[in-house]
């Protein structure tokens, strides 16, 4: 027997991979068979409120799923997408009017009101402190990131009139001019920079204190991975790289990145910060960078969360071995 080739994948094991989801591709435009799936007993949906997705709370702890029954009892929805089918149900997204949520206090948190058994909880979150399944975070990151494009993409950018959703959710058409929009996803290489027994580490400033990761930024127009890699090793850090060699992706619904994990040669030493971008770069031996991953640095420097690409890269350098999410 063959074996699953993902199981050899370092994608495979990064933060919100290992969606199971059988998109149904083939039936989005058969607007009667989409109806006939969101008819069946076994039809859910994953809701949000913009962002932020809306949990049951009970004594097991917290449940994703909604009937679609339930989802209209919630109110007013603004859009719903298929997402595709599991061996157990065909899970939808939904999307919710914003007002459906609102705080009691300025700085409260979001909640919808009399609803005390539901929970509205960053996707970050959820992610970071494994408050749900593997695979059910990955089925909210599809969720989170095609429904904030459906949210930000209610008019036509070539004619400005309104747009409508079709396609199950996967397009939106205007009536005005027939353009076609499809979701997108931003290509953003992330890096690490390695010379011998060193890694190139940066922090910006927004980071957790102590905190350093590999490069990254966005890919952009007329470039290869490999050109984008070296041209943002340059800017941010001043540094010459060569051979790039591919070791991952990692979809990141911050709000819909597709991050693509190198690791590359640099050919220099001296680094020039680029302060608009990073706050702090330098080097970090090997053993270094081990400490920083089991938070045993000595000067209390650590390492990106479990379900950051850019750890398992930094892993993957300083031990040979990748970490299960």
């Amino acid at each position: 027997m063959m074996s699953d080739p993902s199981s050899q994948e370092l994608s495979a094991f990064v933060g919100f991979s290992g969606n199971p989801l059988d998109r149904l591709s083939e039936l989005r435009d058969d607007a009667g068979k989409v109806a006939a799936l969101a008819r069946q007993d076994d039809a859910r949906s994953l809701v949000f409120v913009a962002d932020t997705p809306v949990l049951k709370q009970g004594e097991a702890g917290l449940e994703a799923f909604f009937t679609l029954a339930e989802v209209e009892a919630l109110g007013p929805r603004l859009e719903q997408v298929l997402l595709g089918r599991t061996d157990e149900a065909t899970v939808f997204a939904t999307l919710l009017r914003p007002e459906t949520a609102g705080r009691a206090e300025a700085n409260g948190p979001l909640a919808i009101p009399g609803r005390e058994d539901l929970a509205l909880v960053d996707l970050r979150s959820l992610a970071a402190k494994a408050q749900l399944e593997r695979p059910v975070i990955a089925m909210m990151a599809q969720a989170k990131s095609v429904l904030f494009w459906h949210d930000r993409h209610r008019f036509c950018s070539r004619c400005g009139a309104p747009s409508a959703m079709a396609s199950a959710g996967w397009k939106r058409e205007c009536a005005a001019c027939g353009t076609q929009h499809f979701p997108r996803t931003d290509p953003v290489v992330i890096m690490l920079a390695t010379r011998g027994d060193r890694c190139l580490l940066g922090r910006q400033a927004r980071f957790a204190p102590g905190m350093y990761s590999a490069l990254a930024g966005f890919l952009e127009p007329g470039e290869t991975i490999e050109e984008a890699v070296r041209r943002e090793v340059m800017e941010e850090a001043g540094i010459r790289v060569g051979a790039v060699t591919y070791m991952a992706s990692q979809p990141w619904p911050f709000p819909a990145t597709l991050m693509i994990g190198c690791l590359v040669e640099a050919l220099g030493d001296e680094i020039t910060v680029d302060h608009t971008e990073l706050e702090d770069a330098r080097w970090f031996t090997r053993a270094e960078v081990q400490e920083m991953l089991g938070g045993e640095h000595a000067n209390g420097l650590g390492a990106p969360q479990p379900i950051a690409i850019a750890r398992s890269l930094m892993r993957v350098w300083a031990f040979a071995q990748i970490e299960k999410f």
